[in-house]
């Protein structure tokens, strides 16, 4: 469904992305893993065209983006929860989703879409009302995704969903997560918690100034020593005694 070839992106003068080269296939929940400032977001922001790529190319079902403007891309069914939510603060409940789903010309199907969200999150359907700004994040992140989820994305593409979120709060958005990959919808997650976005995926990459320095499914990446002691804080691995220390 997507691949990137040898992608690499500027801000000015300073390569965000070296040769970036991965792959979603349809149906799979894809995870891309790393620390602060190694390059996932601007991932997306490629993807979606909020930046463009210097280099490389980017294809979504075959037909090539990356110099395509976000708006063209959007229509393509490919849908953005960016990092920190960015919701519409002054705006209700309501009118955001209204605004996710602004293509749709169909009032019965505007209706339809929130209802679906709605089920996802049933405390949107109570704070319809409320202006967005002050609800809890939680509560701004569910909207955010749900507003993403009102054009039917083909793909979604999830920009550190749990971030500032208490850990009850985490369980539910990835309980969540893993509700929509079930029922089809294809995902890129950029994520920091990597035990919790390795359970649910499919496959993982793992990011570093950068560039992909590992990737694999679950199992592999658990298996990775570099993984595990960068992400996991589990010390060092011996592989003949097959344990962890440190």
């Amino acid at each position: 469904m997507l691949k990137l070839i040898g992608v690499e992106t500027f801000y000015g003068k300073i390569k965000a992305l070296h040769g970036i080269s991965l792959k979603v296939l349809e149906g799979q929940l894809v995870c891309i893993l790393g620390a602060n400032g190694a390059g996932k977001s601007t991932i997306l922001k490629s993807i979606t065209g909020l930046v463009k790529p210097e280099y490389g190319t980017i294809h979504f079902k075959g037909r090539r983006i990356d110099q395509m403007d976000s708006e063209d891309i959007v229509k393509l069914s490919i849908g953005h929860v960016p990092e920190w939510r960015r919701i519409f603060s002054e705006l209700t409940v309501y009118e955001n989703l209204l605004m996710g789903g602004f293509l749709l010309k169909d009032d019965d199907l505007i209706h339809e879409r929130m209802e679906e969200a709605f089920q996802h999150f049933p405390i949107l359907k109570k704070r319809k009302t409320q202006q967005a700004g002050n609800m809890s994040g939680g509560e701004q992140q569910m909207l955010a995704i749900s507003r993403a989820l009102m054009l039917k994305p083909k793909l979604l593409l999830l920009d550190e969903p749990s971030l500032g979120l208490s850990p009850l709060l985490v369980q539910d958005i990835f309980a969540t997560i893993k509700e929509l990959h079930e029922s089809g919808v294809t995902i890129l997650m950029v994520e920091q918690n990597v035990n919790q976005a390795l359970k649910i995926a499919d496959y993982g990459y793992v990011l570093t100034t950068g560039k992909i320095f590992l990737s694999g499914t679950y199992k592999d990446l658990l298996e990775e020593e570099k993984v595990r002691e960068q992400y996991l804080g589990e010390g060092k691995y011996n592989r003949r005694a097959k344990v962890w220390s440190g």
